[in-house]
């Protein structure tokens, strides 16, 4: 097998296996005000495919040595790695205090590194690039390292994070993520099966 053939299966496979994986990230995408983010990802996704093969075509007109099939595979790959660029969300390891419950507050900061252990009033810092990246469910555990998931409440069915501001003492402004830390009640029945058991 030529190296060139090795290049075009290499792309080939590649392009398949980047759709695919868009396929399932778009699943997990935040809604917008009207559509589901899965909605609003498949669009944007039709519309890569519909862009790579106009470019294709084009590019094909002045170039008839690669077959259409190589060049969409080419610009595909490209096209797909972009995408998956622009959807990559950082998954925040967020450390509460032990009890903690209420707003968690993420600001956004000029730290070079994210601050993610949040202090009694529910603050913790980010820097601009994870600012505007996140949009997945975080990590939250307290300072003992119990698991908070059940706990996490965000901010509507479409989107964990909400996205505002918050006004320290001095009146000052900050752009912030947030969602809540709830209490949940323990269950009656679990509650005494631990207490036969003490």
């Amino acid at each position: 097998m030529t190296k060139s053939r090795k290049l075009e299966i290499t792309f080939r496979i590649l392009s398949v296996v980047l759709l695919f994986s868009l396929l399932v990230k778009i699943t997990k995408l935040p809604g917008g005000i009207i559509l589901p983010g899965c909605i609003l990802g498949a669009i944007m996704l039709l519309g890569i495919i519909i862009g790579c093969l106009i470019l294709t075509a084009i590019f094909r007109i002045f170039s008839k040595r690669f077959s259409f099939l190589n060049i969409l595979s080419v610009t595909t790959t490209i096209a797909f790695s972009a995408f998956h660029y622009q959807l990559y969300s950082p998954t925040l390891h967020i450390v509460v205090p032990n009890g903690y419950t209420g707003e968690v507050k993420l600001l956004l900061s000029n730290v070079n590194d994210n601050i993610l252990t949040i202090d009694t009033n529910g603050i913790g810092y980010l820097n601009e690039w994870t600012f505007r990246k996140t949009y997945t469910k975080p990590v939250v555990k307290q300072f003992d390292g119990k698991n908070l998931e059940k706990n996490l409440v965000g901010f509507n069915p479409l989107t964990f994070w909400a996205i505002g501001y918050s006004i320290d003492s001095s009146g000052k402004a900050s752009r912030c993520l947030s969602f809540k830390i709830v209490d949940i009640p323990q269950d009656p029945t679990n509650a005494a099966l631990q207490k036969n058991d003490d």
